[in-house]
Formats: C-alpha cells, structure tokens, sequence
C-alpha cells in the first residue's frame, strides 16, 4: 500500500495539524536511571486539540515520557516547551518545583493508571476535585462546590455519589474522580497514563467514550500512554512509537496501523491483528 503524503492528502486527513501551531513542543529528552537509558533523544510535538497515542511494550520510555511531560521528573538533557497565553515562551525544565507545580494546577491535567496516585483515597469525590481549584487560587465554598460538581458531571459521574471517597468506589469510578480532577480548570493539556488498564472491558468502553466526548465537545490535547492498540486506535490522531526509550516510528494513526514501515511496529500491529 502507497501512502499519500501530498499536502491535499493531509489537509483531509489532519486539517488541525496543518493550521496550527504546535501547543507542545520536546526536543532531545535523555534520562538515564543509572545504567539505563529510559529515554533517549527524544522529540514530540503535539497540536493544539488533537489526540497524540504513544505506544511500545513495558520498559519502552512511554510512561517516563509523560512524566516529563508533567514536570514530574527533570531530563538529563532536552527542552519542553508549551504555548500557552499567559507565560513567556521558555524551557519548562528552568522553571522551580513552586513554579512547576502551579503551571502543572493551571495548565496540564494528568490521569494516572493507579488512582492512588491522583486522588487521596480518604477524601470525598468532590473534595478531590476542590483540592485542583485550592492550588490554582479559588477559595469561596460555593464556587469550589459548583465547579467540583460541574466537573464531575461532565466526566460523567453519578452526582448522588460525589461526596463518596474513592476508597468506596469501583476502579471506573475512580478513574472518572481522576478525569474530573484533571478537567476541573480546562487544562490545556490533558496525560493519560494507561486509563483503562485493569478494567473490564465494558468499562473501559465506557471511560473511552467519555474521554472522547470531551475532546470533541472541549477540543482537549490529549496525550494517551497504553500498551492497548485498539485504544489507541480508537482514541488517537497521531501515533509515535516507543522501543528502548528511543521513537521508532510515529505518524498519523492510519498509516502507523495500516501500513507500519519499522519492523518493531509491524510486530506490534500483527501480533494486535
């Protein structure tokens, strides 16, 4: 199969990447771990609402990658830009662990696989939601209420049980408390490590639904991490793939599913079929 690559064809296939400008741009991320490379010289871009899947098997670089992406961890080498409205362009990496963490609150939500990561399992749904709108500034009871609600609502958990604590509620329900959290100030970008990982399959069509009305209605950046191929082909516009912290391949999700170049991710995508 030839794939067409004429600036027609990927006007029809992608029209949000030819117009816009990238909202995420890394460039030569290297992490090392001791003797191992987890990552090396890696560069992403990401446009501004589009889904970007990032595949490969454990031990990849996939997971260590977005906690970059989440100024969770500080590369050896390598640059992280993000565009956004009400900062000076620079290298994420200069900033403080005070300054991380705001830009962090305002600006990039994160749903964890382990909801122990992302939630403090002993407090109410909608306090957890609260804590995001605490760090970011608000402080009025009412508003720090409706807004904990109105995320929970539109990641499409039963509102009866927004006062319960994760501790109670099933791994989907959690995930959907994480969502909530990770929406509640319209990140401009959204990290989802491994979401449906380790729930039935019926709820796991469930979380990919919502995630997908979310970013059709809000037209969130997403970054999708998962060792799944059906849902990364399910959720993602552009695909990179992962082997021994290096990207071997990425492209759009079609021609990486359709028509995979690298041997690695043929093997990936046959062993998927």
């Amino acid at each position: 199969m030839s794939l067409d690559l004429t600036p027609a064809a990927l006007e029809r296939e992608a029209p949000r990447l030819m117009r816009a400008r990238p909202l995420l741009t890394m460039n030569n991320i290297s992490r090392s771990f001791g003797d191992v490379r987890a990552l090396r010289d890696v560069d992403a871009t990401v446009y501004p609402g589009e889904v970007m899947g990032i595949v490969g098997e454990s031990g990849s670089g996939k997971s260590t990658l977005l906690r970059m992406m989440n100024l969770e961890d500080t590369p050896d080498t390598g640059d992280y830009r993000l565009r956004l409205p009400d900062r000076e362009d620079g290298n994420l990496f200069d900033l403080t662990r005070y300054q991380r963490r705001m830009l962090c609150a305002r600006h990039i939500g994160i749903v964890y696989q382990n909801p122990h990561l992302g939630l403090l399992m002993r407090q109410s749904s909608s306090g957890n939601v609260a804590e995001r709108l605490l760090i970011a500034g608000e402080r009025s009871f009412d508003v720090l209420r409706a807004r904990a609600r109105e995320a929970l609502d539109a990641s499409e958990f039963p509102l009866e049980r927004m006062d319960a604590r994760p501790i109670e509620l099933s791994g989907g329900m959690q995930q959907r408390v994480q969502l909530a959290k990770a929406i509640a100030l319209e990140p401009a970008l959204l990290l989802l490590d491994e979401p449906t990982t380790g729930l039935d399959v019926s709820v796991q069509a469930l979380v990919l639904d919502t995630l997908k009305r979310l970013q059709r209605d809000r037209k969130i950046t997403m970054v999708l991490v998962s060792h799944d191929l059906g849902v990364i082909r399910t959720m993602a516009d552009r695909v990179m793939v992962m082997r021994h912290g290096q990207v071997v391949e990425q492209g759009l999700a079609d021609q990486i599913f359709q028509d995979p170049q690298h041997p690695y991710t043929q093997q990936l995508v046959h062993a998927k079929l």
